[in-house]
């Protein structure tokens, strides 16, 4: 029974990102939702009281997503440019391949705040990417070109062409995954300077299971 209603529960979360994807969140109804995930309303009910209530779950698992990877890739060591350009990477990716965290860029763009007001997936991103160039800049990474408005300048130009805001009714608007690092081989020379750009990787990281598996 309780494995069943995990199941109804589940459905309903993919079911209302794929609404809040499609229609944005002020057009998807409760209706159609459970219509989607192939409920009643009543069952849906039973798990989410509101609306709110669903768009404050596909906002959570956007944010423990961003949480996990930020946790991963600090454990590596990499210094703040290489973990921003993992960022960008996972951002493209996580965009592609995850339709609830593809919601919680839409909800962020409806102007959906998440769970307390934390302002949602996107802006939880580009408060990390800031974090990381202040980093950078403290620690002498970034070239004289990139430093103060420069560097802004330039993450405003990744953010949104990786993923414009209001964009995301398919997988496939944006930036493609595969594009970033044809784009930063492009951008490392403004960060960095023209002759520090060989010590940085472009391509995304492996998850680190694999990798772990590779050695």
């Amino acid at each position: 029974m309780q494995e069943r209603s995990e199941r109804t529960r589940c459905r309903l979360i993919d079911g209302a990102a794929e609404l809040f994807t499609r229609s944005g969140y002020a057009s998807a109804t409760l209706g159609q939702i459970a219509a989607a995930a192939g409920v009643t309303k009543g069952a849906l009910y039973f798990h989410f009281p509101s609306k709110d209530a669903l768009a404050d779950v596909v906002a959570l698992h956007g944010s423990a997503l961003l949480g996990e990877f930020l946790d991963e890739r600090r454990a590596t060591g990499d210094g703040p440019v290489q973990r921003l350009i993992d960022l960008t990477h996972w951002l493209a990716l996580v965009r592609r391949d995850d339709p609830v965290a593809r919601a919680a860029l839409r909800l962020a763009d409806d102007g959906v705040t998440g769970p307390g007001g934390t302002g949602g997936l996107r802006r939880a991103w580009l408060a990390e990417a800031r974090r990381l160039l202040a980093e950078a800049e403290a620690a002498g990474e970034l070239g004289g070109d990139a430093r103060r408005d420069g560097a802004e300048a330039l993450l405003a130009a990744l953010m949104y062409g990786i993923a414009p805001p209001g964009t995301d009714r398919t997988a496939g608007s944006g930036t493609r995954p595969e594009d970033g690092g044809a784009l930063w081989q492009l951008l490392l020379p403004v960060l960095v300077g023209p002759g520090r750009t060989g010590r940085y990787r472009t391509v995304p990281p492996r998850p680190r299971a694999e990798a772990v598996r590779a050695a």
